[in-house]
């Protein structure tokens, strides 16, 4: 494949990835008036949450197979179309099972289209021979910094039903100008790689299984905090530190725009420090900053542990995803994206059930647990699997 449309191809699934952070922002933003809406406390809402995490986890189980059939490309978009339709849904619902009902489709087309655009990423990475994973992820970053930007802007002027209509629109809007770019062309096969149907994958043996399960555990503990931070971080903002629906969303906003330079300058980092060092102090910067964000009583010292928290978890997730990959080539990757995605997917309602218990600060405590556990896990295979 030419340069040039490799060129196209990157600008495409950037779009792709960014418009998933996007949307997904949409609805993290107006988790607060959904709570409201449906008369949930912590733990129905935690319950209900659970429907994004069921969804995507049967959802990703099966994206490999269907990219393996129908090609990558072509998933992403049917995926990209479900997820701008999905997002409309949580709105409309006014009871507990019914918000449930309706996140498990939402969940469905969030964890496809991630495993989705992350296979064609990891092709293309591979075409060209260069570490730019991170910027792909940075997208995404961006892409939820903006949603929750607006989200924020908007939350005072728009009902939620009108607000996530709009991302419906816009959703479908960028896959119609975006997807026939992903369409026209196939997935690229790097020269040294011949294609599945022309090599079947050979049995990988026990010690490379574990690291590749290893490395998933990785980027599970790191995708736990980018989930919590999502799905609760607003709410902790309003309800234990009295913030406005605005300076509440600023606080996602701050952390996706810390895990957003986080990733932009990943490349440099990852050539500089070398990737266990990158992993180690990213996982202890991590737990610092959630540590202040969570117990903090102060609105702006909060905002600060947001930030730190982001800057730290940015490129955990796709050092581990591409390290799996090395290993065990495309068996790898998806293993390591499924445990990642699934920790951001669960990590969610088990916040909200220990919210239930102890209180919500206490339970964001657990992203540091886990950032920390991150760093000393990669620390302890570092001469297996990262260098």
């Amino acid at each position: 494949m030419r340069d040039d449309s490799l060129t196209r191809l990157r600008i495409v699934l950037t779009t792709f990835f960014a418009l998933d952070g996007f949307v997904f922002a949409g609805w993290v933003v107006r988790i607060p008036a959904i709570k409201q809406q449906t008369n949930a406390s912590a733990g129905d809402l935690g319950l209900a949450l659970l429907g994004v995490s069921a969804g995507a986890v049967v959802t990703m189980a099966l994206t490999g197979r269907l990219c393996r059939r129908y090609g990558s490309h072509r998933i992403t978009v049917v995926y990209a179309v479900l997820l701008s339709l999905s997002i409309a849904l949580p709105p409309l619902t006014h009871s507990v099972l019914a918000l449930g009902a309706v996140l498990l489709v939402f969940g469905a087309a969030y964890g496809g289209i991630s495993v989705a655009f992350n296979s064609a990423a990891v092709d293309l990475v591979a075409a060209l021979r260069r570490p730019i994973m991170p910027s792909f992820h940075a997208a995404f970053s961006l892409g939820a910094m903006v949603g929750a930007g607006l989200g924020g802007l908007v939350a005072a002027h728009l009902s939620p039903t009108r607000h996530l209509l709009g991302l419906t629109v816009i959703g479908l809007l960028v896959t119609a100008l975006a997807g026939p770019t992903l369409l026209r062309h196939e997935p690229p096969v790097p020269t040294e790689r011949v294609r599945p149907e022309e090599d079947r994958p050979q049995r990988l043996d026990r010690r490379t299984r574990g690291l590749v399960l290893v490395l998933g555990l990785i980027a599970l503990c790191t995708a736990y905090g980018e989930g919590a931070m999502a799905d609760w971080g607003a709410l902790h903002f309003q309800q234990d530190l009295g913030a406005s629906p605005g300076t509440a969303a600023a606080g996602y906003s701050c952390f996706a725009l810390a895990m957003t330079l986080g990733r932009l300058s990943g490349t440099t980092l990852l050539e500089r420090l070398g990737r266990t060092r990158t992993v180690v102090a990213g996982g202890a910067v991590a737990a610092v900053g959630m540590l202040l964000g969570s117990l903090a009583p102060s609105v702006w010292a909060a905002l600060l542990g947001f930030a730190v928290t982001g800057l730290g978890l940015a490129n955990l997730f796709p050092v581990a995803v591409e390290r799996a990959g090395a290993l065990a080539g495309p068996s790898g990757v998806a293993t390591a994206s499924t445990l990642g995605y699934g920790g951001m997917l669960l990590g969610p309602p088990a916040i909200g059930f220990m919210a239930d218990w102890i209180s919500l600060p206490a339970a964001l405590t657990s992203v540091a647990v886990l950032a920390a556990g991150a760093a000393v896990i990669a620390f302890a295979i570092r001469r297996s699997a990262y260098e």
